[in-house]
Parts: structure tokens; sequence; C-alpha cells
């Protein structure tokens, strides 16, 4: 949803310095670099810098280079709420369609984090699959998916006992949602068709773009 009206010169600045030091990673980032990234004058990047640090959004680390504060965490923290809230009618409702575990993963360093899962209300049995869990984003198809993703590739990622024996799992990436690396996905231990489910799957991260653009 966009709201309109006009925007801040400096607010967007100190959005774009925490999106640079977030894909600086460990390495992170001199205020010259910052300020070459910005196309502004260092003093600029310094101001920019103190209220961010006073907020302990930026920290300067003994090397001398920025890297994001702990206080990133807790923002990180709502966001994860913010998703659950947005997925889990779209998960619920692709988890009844499917007879299968539904859920929402985002990329999480080198690993894929489940931040909602909802299982179908009707089937006998279905697999257990916790939020918060992790496993390595080269792995099984919600991460898998989220690695096609960043490449621009929106198949749906197909993947077999990977990460438990006898589970079949289905995902696709989340596109079009700026700054999210995210799958949506089934697994069962039931035979699931790509046929049966792609579709489904498809729907359910339309759906959730939708939800939060």
């Amino acid at each position: 949803m966009t709201l309109g009206g006009e925007t801040s010169q400096t607010l967007d600045r100190g959005i774009r310095v925490l999106r640079l030091l977030a894909a600086s990673g460990d390495r992170g980032m001199s205020v010259s670099e910052i300020a070459s990234a910005l196309d502004v004058g260092r003093p600029v990047v310094y101001r920019l810098l103190a209220t961010l640090t006073e907020h302990e959004l930026v920290r300067r680390f003994a090397d001398g280079r920025l890297r994001l504060g702990l206080g990133i965490l807790p923002l990180a923290a709502a966001t994860h709420a913010g998703l659950r809230q947005a997925a889990q009618p779209i998960l619920r409702t692709l988890a009844d369609a499917v007879g299968a575990t539904a859920h929402l993963t985002v990329a999480d360093g080198d690993e894929a984090l489940a931040v909602a899962v909802e299982q179908p209300r009707w089937t006998d049995f279905h697999v257990g699959y916790r939020v918060g869990s992790t496993h390595p984003v080269s792995r099984g198809a919600a991460g898998r998916a989220i690695m096609g993703g960043r490449a621009g590739d929106d198949q749906v990622v197909e993947s077999v006992g990977e990460l438990q024996e006898g589970a079949r799992g289905y995902a696709v990436p989340v596109l079009g949602v700026p700054t999210l690396e995210a799958s949506i996905g089934v697994v069962s231990v039931n035979t699931l068709e790509r046929a049966d489910v792609a579709d489904q799957v498809r729907a359910a991260a339309a759906a959730l773009v939708r939800a939060l653009t």
C-alpha cells in the first residue's frame, strides 16, 4: 500500500545506509564507501551515522568499519510478526486445499528460516514443521526456491527426502516485494504431484505479494 505525499530526503538516505550495510554483511563499510554509494559528502554521512548510532541501528567496530547494530534485531522480529499476520490466512487456505503443511520461509544469511506454518485441518496426519526451524538455504524446496528467486527464476522447486526422510515438498519464490527473500511451499509424507499443487502454491505466493504491497 502506498501512502503518497512528500518524502523526507534525510530519512530516505538513512534507510539507504541501513540497506547498504545489510548488503555488505560481515565486511561492513567505511564512511567513504557509504558517501560514494549515496553520492553525498562525508559530512552528510557523519550526520546520518550519528543518528543511526544513537538508536543502535549502526555500530562502528574496532576495525573502523560500520555494520548494523543490535537495535535492528527487535525491528527484524517485528517484521517477522507482520509477515506471519499477512501470510497465515493464505497458508491456511493453501494447506487445506492441498492437504499438506504449508509454510512461509525467509532467507536469514545462509539459512532458510520458517516464519509462518499452517497445517491442514482435515487430514489424519501431516508433517510437523515448526516456526523458527532453520536449514541451509541450499537444501530443501523452500531454500532452493529462495535461491532461484535471487536469479529471477520463478519455477516451482521440488524436493524429496532432503530434510526429512520420506517427505516431499514443493515451493516457489515470493517475487515482487523489495528486500524480501522468501518462498511459499507445502510438504507432505503423502504423494504430492507437481501438477496438482504447482498452481495453488503459485497462487498463494501471488496472494502474499498483493497483501504486502
